[in-house]
C-alpha cells in the first residue's frame, strides 16, 4: 500500500519561507504567543503545508489548524476557496479554528482561550 504525503511538501518550500518572511501584525502577534509551546506544551509550526495548501499555524500533535483572516477572505470568492480548502483539512484529520485580524487585535487572551480549549 502507498501512502501519499501531504504534510510539508517540498513544492510548497519556497512559498512558505515567502509567508513567514511576510508575515502580517497579526500573524507576528500570535506567534509570538504560540511559539515554543507556550501553551498547553504543545508545538505549533507557522507557515505549514498540507496538500496544496499553507495554514498559517498548525499543531502536528493534535491536528489543530489556526488561521488569521484578513478581510480579503469576507469576499465571495474566498468564502467558498476556504470552504473547499476547511473540507480538505478535515479530511485529513485536521480541526480548523478560524480568527479575524480584529479578534487577534482587541481580544487576544480569548483567541487563546479557544485555541487553548480545543488543544484539550
Amino acid at each position: 500500500m502507498v501512502v501519499k504525503r501531504v504534510f510539508n511538501l517540498f513544492t510548497s518550500k519556497d512559498k512558505r519561507r515567502a509567508l513567514r518572511r511576510d508575515a502580517t501584525p497579526q500573524e507576528i502577534i500570535l506567534w509570538s504567543r504560540l511559539r515554543g509551546a507556550r501553551i498547553f506544551d504543545v508545538k505549533f509550526r507557522r507557515q505549514y503545508g498540507v496538500g496544496s495548501y499553507v495554514v498559517d499555524f498548525y499543531c502536528i500533535e493534535r491536528k489543530v489548524v489556526v488561521e488569521i483572516d484578513g478581510s480579503q477572505h469576507f469576499e465571495v470568492e474566498a468564502l467558498e476557496y476556504d470552504k473547499r480548502r476547511t473540507d480538505f483539512l478535515e479530511q485529513y484529520g485536521c480541526r480548523v479554528l478560524r480568527f479575524t485580524n480584529s479578534d487577534i487585535n482587541t481580544n487576544l487572551d480569548g483567541v487563546l482561550q479557544i485555541i487553548g480549549e480545543e488543544l484539550r
